[in-house]
């Protein structure tokens, strides 16, 4: 493979990747000003088919180093020549060193066919367990990362042959936690990393202390999400008496297979799995809230008889949306909209209602983005509106105050 610096060999590149130099990587400099969406988008998609293989080529010199070697003299070369830190070349070195053996996965990076982000959770899913590589190659061509993420656990869980509780046993082996002062900005950081049952609850009990923190502020003087969040986690480590904020602390949710007379597919509401096991265990919990929705006896439907959706009605959003329809921010973070606005009449029924994140939220509500229906999954969507500056005459769209949209 050669990456062609020369901007004399890509002079026949400059709308390709390997036109003309007959390089793995080759990128003509280009002046993007002026250019249209659709060529800026081409562009986009250009680059990021070229970091794709510019990672497929790192990644095989790194693994060659380590086989030569060792891994450590592998961490050393790119800590020296990436100028990187010792705990980003480690991981460097491991993801190197697992992509070597994933064939089919290495020739899609090496084509640009698949994201770099793509490949690293190929290889980190298989040193967890069996995999089918083809199988997640070919989801990781078509899958955005969110959706692919979702498809390669739910995959482990079905190849592990345990429903996946060996992998949550082994991810709660694997469990960190930090804390330290920076020095640079002399901020306190504290971070860790959890197995997913523990991950999901803890987000859940943060979500709902914000959301209490939320409707406590001044609407003309709002805290950023960040520092809701920041609060919220304060509060609940430093003020244990308030204790966490009222309404479901985890919604966990099953299918039943009416052939079997049981349970199944059991998952978090954003559809991560969850082994049948754990669900048991935490479905005895008391701040657990297993329910059963029914359509016909659920009261989903409440008109104009109140602005705010009711618990029953988020957690059959969660369920249904599994997250933020625009971006996929987990569902306990996102707020009920009203697709046809409260203002313009819109009834709170679970049709008319979707999750939306906050920034999304402004989106549609200051940015004139859309909310539409897939006819045939029935998944809602946000899409951007089409020119959102008409130099045709025609009246601009007016957005509506800052904020009252997380009342809508």
């Amino acid at each position: 493979m050669r990456f062609a610096l020369d901007q004399a060999e890509c002079t026949e590149a400059r709308d390709g990747v390997e036109s003309g130099c007959g390089a793995a990587v080759c990128v003509g400099t280009v002046d993007v000003a002026g250019h249209s969406e659709e060529r800026l988008r081409a562009r986009i998609s250009l680059i990021g088919r070229a970091e794709s293989k510019l990672a497929a080529m790192k990644s095989q010199a790194v693994a060659e180093m380590a086989r030569q070697h060792n891994a450590a003299s592998a961490e050393r070369a790119v800590r020296e020549e990436l100028q990187s830190s010792k705990r980003a070349a480690r991981h460097d070195v491991k993801a190197a060193e697992r992509l070597a053996a994933l064939e089919a996965t290495s020739e899609a990076l090496a084509a640009g066919d698949i994201p770099q982000d793509h490949a690293r959770l190929i290889a980190r899913a298989s040193s967890d367990g069996p995999i089918d590589e083809q199988a997640l190659v070919d989801a990781a061509m078509e899958q955005n990362y969110d959706e692919f993420e979702k498809t390669l656990r739910r995959q482990q869980q079905d190849l592990s042959g345990d429903d996946g509780q060996a992998l949550l046993d082994r991810q709660r082996q694997k469990r960190t936690a930090r804390m330290f002062n920076n020095r640079d900005t002399g901020m306190f950081i504290l971070s860790g990393e959890y197995d997913p049952t523990t991950g999901q609850h803890i987000a859940a009990v943060v979500a709902d202390k914000e959301r209490e923190l939320w409707h406590q502020e001044d609407p003309k003087a709002r805290r950023t999400s960040q520092q809701r969040m920041a609060d919220a986690l304060a509060e609940l480590i430093l003020e244990p008496e308030k204790g966490k904020a009222k309404g479901i602390a985890l919604v966990l949710v099953a299918d039943y297979d009416a052939t079997s007379r049981e349970l199944v597919n059991a998952r978090f509401s954003d559809g991560s799995p969850l082994p049948m096991q754990e669900l048991v265990r935490l479905a005895l919990k008391a701040d657990i809230f297993p329910a059963i929705f029914d359509a016909k006896t659920q009261n989903l439907w409440l008109g104009r008889t109140r602005r705010t959706a009711t618990d029953a009605q988020r957690i059959a959003l969660m369920v249904r949306d599994q997250g933020c329809i625009g971006c996929g921010t987990a569902p306990n973070r996102c707020f009920s909209h009203h697709v046809k606005f409260w203002r313009n009449d819109g009834p709170t029924d679970y049709p008319n209602l979707v999750l939306v994140c906050n920034d999304c939220h402004h989106d549609i509500h200051d940015h004139g983005f859309q909310t539409t229906q897939d006819p045939d999954t029935g998944r809602w969507k946000t899409h951007p509106p089409p020119d959102p500056y008409p130099d045709n005459g025609s009246t601009t769209w007016q957005p509506a105050h800052l904020n009252s949209v997380l009342l809508n």
